[in-house]
């Protein structure tokens, strides 16, 4: 474990190494980054601007909602590129050389690249989120600190498993399904705003399908406090919802290991 670990790093540290002989690049990068994802949080803004509140949240709570989000998601791709750049070492034959190799498909995979452009919807994110935690009206406990924390990380494990679960039907396709970006990238607009916003059916597929209220929209309630006027949910479930996302990424390893069981080479 401890040699698998040391491996690992030494990956990444090759991959960042690699990427920092153009700086220039990735500054622009990071910078155009930070601004893109940047012009989301104005958008909310503008909203609120004009309206005051959506259906009974205010900024600052949005806000909580949007950093936890933007953060857990930017940690996720940084991590995660490996998986989401999959299919071309599909079509390439590339992985067939992986398999050859005495270490795990996922883990080699896992460490290939690490994309450090992400720093840029990082501090966004960050910065969106420390500035609405200090706008709340909140007492910002250990306890609620270590949920906030956990809920980041659980949703890192979410869209990291959503990215080994796009990975895994390119054994399957040519092409992965452009559906699957609908829960990925699409799961970072969804999860930016309170569940209650949305109709019953929406709900209910963004937290018994693709479990993505359990790392924003049950914390966020368990830290600001609230009732849960869309699902009803007991509070020691809130606290708790987290972990579901770590359960999803290991489900999703599951399924991975189930598709590399089952492939069959690239045929060229």
């Amino acid at each position: 474990m401890t040699n698998a670990i040391r491996l690992y790093f030494q990956y990444i540290g090759i991959s960042i190494r690699a990427q920092m002989q153009y700086r220039a690049s990735f500054v622009m990068l990071s910078v155009g980054h930070f601004l893109a994802t940047g012009i989301e949080i104005v958008g909310i803004w503008a909203l609120f601007e004009r309206f005051e509140s959506l259906r009974g949240w205010s900024l600052a709570e949005v806000g909580l909602f949007y950093g936890l989000i933007q953060v857990a998601f930017a940690v996720a791709e940084a991590l995660g590129r490996g998986f989401d750049a999959f299919p071309a070492m599909v079509r390439s034959g590339d992985f067939d050389r992986l398999l050859l190799r005495p270490r795990s498909a996922a883990f080699q995979v896992a460490a290939r690249e690490v994309q450090l452009r992400n720093i840029g919807r990082l501090a966004q994110g960050l910065i969106v989120l420390l500035v609405a935690a200090s706008a709340l009206n909140v007492h910002w406990s250990f306890a609620r600190v270590v949920l906030a924390v956990s809920a980041i990380l659980g949703g890192a494990c979410l869209f990291y498993g959503l990215f080994v679960l796009q990975a895994t039907l390119s054994f399957w396709t040519t092409e992965t399904l452009e559906i699957v970006n609908t829960v990925t990238y699409g799961g970072t607009e969804t999860g930016q705003f309170p569940l209650s916003i949305y109709r019953p059916w929406f709900r209910k597929f963004f937290t018994f399908v693709i479990p993505l209220a359990c790392v924003s929209y049950f914390p966020a309630l368990a830290i600001l406090g609230r009732d849960d006027p869309a699902l009803g949910s007991p509070i020691w479930f809130r606290w708790l919802a987290p972990l579901i996302g770590v359960m999803f990424l290991l489900a999703s390893l599951q399924a991975w290991r189930f598709g590399v069981r089952h492939y069959r080479s690239t045929g060229s």
